[in-house]
């Protein structure tokens, strides 16, 4: 009898542990089921967002050899003024012009008409976080600008009118930078930035000539195609 029982009880205690190991590897497998969607989507929520509402700012950089520097620039003004852009700095070494930034390839071909490029270099920074960062602070800064100037219609002793005018006062030194970060950013966004160094090339003199002469002679002595 007693052996019977014990039997019994082997039993109840073998079913509750496979039910209960049997519920819990089901509600794992669920959990991990219904998760798996959940994340996906998100993740892909993200990436289309990322992708669509990217800024990205391109900076070419170029070394010129020119005949003129002063000739140069000549050109390069009048050839930002055809690309929809403008001159932003003007100099005998150094000139920087800013293009649509779609004729930015365009706008380089033409430059190496111009005279030689020695070296071309062409950098995208993506400020994509920082340009929706600023659009959220923004937003925030405007409703609590709002709130206080509720707040000033409510206001009924001086110390409470300068204490929210003094908030206002903050918020709207914050507005204005942050709109200036954002319009800094869209614009160049629409125009690309072309800085050029100009080198002015080396015209030899009499003897140098005649030095180039006397070495394309002794070349052609010893190498032929």
């Amino acid at each position: 009898m007693k052996l019977l029982k014990l039997f019994t009880l082997s039993l109840i205690l073998i079913s509750s542990i496979a039910c209960k190991s049997k519920y819990n590897l089901y509600s794992g497998d669920l959990a991990e089921t219904k998760a798996r969607p959940v994340l996906t989507a998100a993740h892909d929520d993200y990436e289309k967002t990322e992708i669509k509402d990217r800024k990205v700012l391109f900076t070419a950089n170029l070394d010129l050899r020119v005949d003129h520097p002063d000739t140069a620039n000549v050109a390069l003004e009048q050839l930002a003024n055809n690309f929809g852009g403008y001159v932003q700095e003007l100099g005998t070494y150094r000139t920087v012009i800013r293009v649509k930034s779609n004729t930015l390839d365009e706008a380089i071909e033409q430059i190496g008409k111009i005279g030689k490029v020695l070296n071309k270099e062409i950098i995208g920074s993506d400020v994509t976080v920082s340009y929706q960062d600023a659009g959220i602070r923004l937003e925030n800064a405007q409703k609590a600008r709002n709130r206080y100037l509720e707040l000033l219609k409510k206001a009924e002793t001086v110390d409470e009118i300068l204490k929210v005018e003094k908030e206002l006062e903050r918020l709207n030194t914050e507005l204005d930078l942050l709109r200036g970060r954002i319009n800094r950013i869209d614009h160049l966004e629409a125009f690309s930035t072309i800085n050029i160094n100009l080198k002015e090339r080396k015209k030899p003199g009499i003897l140098g000539y005649i030095g180039l002469g006397l070495y394309h002679s002794v070349k052609w002595l010893f190498v032929r195609n």
